[in-house]
């Protein structure tokens, strides 16, 4: 799971939603990066984000799981509609689920953005370095493939 914000106090909107994620039935939170803060993608001016990834145990389908974090999302104040890459309260983002390889209209797995976003793959290097990634490799080596973009770790 990758989460980031950047309004309303980023870095507690991502400790409050790696708590909402601990509490989805028939899921278990089995780690949870630092938090890092990163440079927006996208056009519109707007203030840096903080973001993590989350590692989850969980009983849920891919659809199911996906339909769960969209739901956290509203619950926590996500507005509608959502500029593509613009600020946000909270962004939950369902990145792979073991070995499992999906595209549909709704959700690809793994997440296409994966092997590319730095604010994604450092954070998840940290967590799980040897993670296999289908069809992509292992996550060490995904993350030292991509350019840090100014991507910091805080509390440090």
């Amino acid at each position: 799971m990758a989460l980031g914000s950047n309004l309303d106090d980023p870095a507690a909107r991502v400790a409050e939603a790696f708590g909402h994620l601990g509490r989805l039935p028939g899921c278990r939170l089995a780690g949870q990066s630092r938090c890092w803060s990163s440079t927006p993608l996208g056009p519109v001016e707007q203030p840096s984000f903080v973001n993590a990834v989350a590692g989850l145990l969980t009983q849920q389908g891919p659809l199911e799981l996906l339909q769960a974090l969209k739901a956290i999302e509203v619950h926590m104040g996500r507005q509608q509609p959502v500029i593509r890459w613009g600020p946000r309260r909270i962004d939950l983002d369902l990145l792979l689920l073991g070995s499992e390889q999906l595209a549909t209209p709704d959700l690809t797995l793994p997440h296409p953005g994966l092997p590319v976003r730095d604010f994604v793959l450092y954070p998840l290097s940290e967590l799980a370095p040897e993670l296999w990634v289908p069809g992509l490799g292992r996550v060490k080596h995904l993350a030292a493939g991509v350019e840090n973009r100014g991507l910091m770790a805080l509390g440090e």
